[in-house]
């Protein structure tokens, strides 16, 4: 189930998406499309660098949530944001699992592994990115993208 939430009275163009998807991999992926369709209506199209960086940013957040962050029953947050002035976009995913923490730098992965290449990717694409606990449990990552033509 998806829940968007909307503050009254801003701008279109300044709020920030701020939704909750089902702990699951089609939750992940129903973020990552869900953020693509938000980049779209804000004047960057689905094919262009900086939807593609968001779309591959968000769901390689969203499949961490969900493989490493899940709580059964619970679901998980995302939250974008644009700073034009900046010429940022801050993506935000949020899980109720606390236990875990996430390492300080991008993980090395071993060429012939399975996994471990998401954060890799994450470190790659952002400006800076990194966590933080989330009251009242569990923690959020996050990261910052530039904006193309920024």
């Amino acid at each position: 189930m998806l829940t968007e939430i909307a503050t009254p009275g801003d701008e279109h163009e300044l709020q920030p998406l701020t939704a909750r998807f089902p702990s699951s991999p089609h939750g992940a992926q129903l973020a990552r499309r869900h953020a693509v369709r938000w980049m779209e209506e804000r004047g960057y199209p689905s094919a262009s660098d900086t939807s593609c960086a968001v779309a591959l940013v968000v769901g390689e957040l969203a499949a961490n949530a969900v493989q490493h962050g899940r709580v059964p029953g619970r679901e998980f947050g995302l939250r974008l944001a644009l700073d034009r002035a900046a010429g940022l976009l801050r993506v935000e995913v949020a899980d109720a699992a606390a236990a875990k923490r996430l390492p300080a730098a991008a993980p090395t992965s071993c060429p012939e592994g399975e996994s471990g290449r998401g954060l890799l990717l994450v470190d790659a694409l952002a400006v800076r990115w990194g966590s933080a606990p989330r009251r009242p449990v569990g923690k959020t990552v996050w990261a910052e993208l530039c904006l193309e033509g920024a």
